[in-house]
């Protein structure tokens, strides 16, 4: 979650430098700012960004997790499985950034990824396990906002249903069943 007054006091800089250095950050491809989708609903809503480093082998040298091993320990590693699922959901359904959001409410209900394409909203989960289920946060986020289906993708090889509009869908068949 991005918060610019705490970067720009570890900087000893304003928020406005800080914002400025995003905002070339994300000019450049090197980040992906997620806005926070805000629909009227009754729920109050996270306002803040999420930033991701878009490319996750950038992410990973940063993080000085060199060996498969030390990455799977490293604490930033379901952040890093997020972006790098993220850039290639939003490949795989060709995406425009300005069509690309998450969505979070105060209660702690949240969708990783939300993409509005032709009036329609497709929500997006994404878990690093083999093993995912239907959550009361994804079921929170369909009936809070009116969605038809729901992709939750995971590390697993297979795709397959979870319930009525809810599939679990495999990061590595992302391209063939999204």
């Amino acid at each position: 979650m991005w918060n610019g007054a705490e970067l720009a006091r570890a900087f000893g800089v304003s928020q406005y430098v800080v914002r400025r250095y995003l905002e070339t950050l994300e000019s450049v491809f090197m980040v992906r700012s997620l806005r926070p989708w805000s629909a009227n609903i009754a729920k109050r809503q996270v306002k803040a960004p999420k930033i991701y480093i878009r490319d996750s082998g950038l992410l990973h040298c940063f993080l000085e997790t060199a060996t498969e091993r030390t990455l799977f320990r490293h604490p930033k590693v379901g952040a890093s499985w997020e972006g790098f699922v993220i850039e290639h959901v939003l490949a795989t359904l060709r995406a425009p950034p300005e069509a690309a959001f998450f969505w979070r409410a105060h209660t702690g209900a949240e969708l990783d990824l939300l993409v509005s394409q032709r009036g329609d909203l497709r929500g997006f989960g994404i878990k690093r396990t083999t093993a995912p289920r239907l959550t009361r946060s994804s079921r929170s986020a369909m009936e809070s906002l009116g969605l038809e289906r729901l992709d939750l993708i995971h590390a697993g090889s297979e795709t397959f249903p979870l319930a009525p509009g809810v599939r679990a869908v495999a990061a590595s068949r992302l391209v063939s069943d999204l």
